[in-house]
């Protein structure tokens, strides 16, 4: 009994959020990267952004353009975003893959985007998501890709001539 004398109220059975991963450079950040996280938040409750380092960048690419704490506060500004973890990647990284942060995060979803298809995902991605029951998804925005962040550079750097 409660202290007004009536029956304490029972809690309805909570129900687990369901969280969301994405993952990228995003360096630097443009309209498909906002339209990936958009997306990828109406598939869940929580979306977290494995933001690849500075490490993982100069090994993809040769240079970061954005250094990784200012995209990650560029990131955490967006709308719908609810955590931002910058991976661990060390200097000359063999791995590329962002298994470790799964397997460390747990989601229950890893959202991909257009420009990365099933066929070409890391296997190392695929065991650790089975290994913790996440659902991978692809294709996961609009339309596949519709921009690229080394596209935007090069077309700076052409007009900066």
């Amino acid at each position: 009994m409660s202290a007004t004398g009536g029956r304490a109220k029972k809690k309805p059975p909570s129900r687990k959020l369901i969280v969301v991963a994405v993952s990228g450079g995003f360096d630097p950040i443009h309209p498909g990267h906002i339209r990936l996280f958009q997306a990828a938040k109406r598939l869940g409750d929580k979306l977290v952004v494995i933001l690849n380092n500075d490490n993982w960048l100069k090994q993809k690419k040769g240079y970061a353009f954005m250094p990784q704490n200012e995209r990650k506060e560029v990131i955490e500004a967006i709308m719908g975003v609810d955590r931002v973890v910058v991976s661990k990647h060390p200097k000359n990284p063999k791995d590329m893959s962002v298994a470790r942060e799964l397997l460390r995060l747990h989601p229950d979803i890893f959202a991909n985007g257009g420009d990365r298809p099933k066929t070409t995902h890391p296997p190392v991605e695929v065991v650790a998501c089975r290994k913790i029951g996440c659902k991978m998804i692809f294709g996961v925005g609009h339309g596949g890709k519709i921009q690229s962040s080394s596209w935007l550079l090069a077309k700076y750097l052409e007009h900066a001539k």
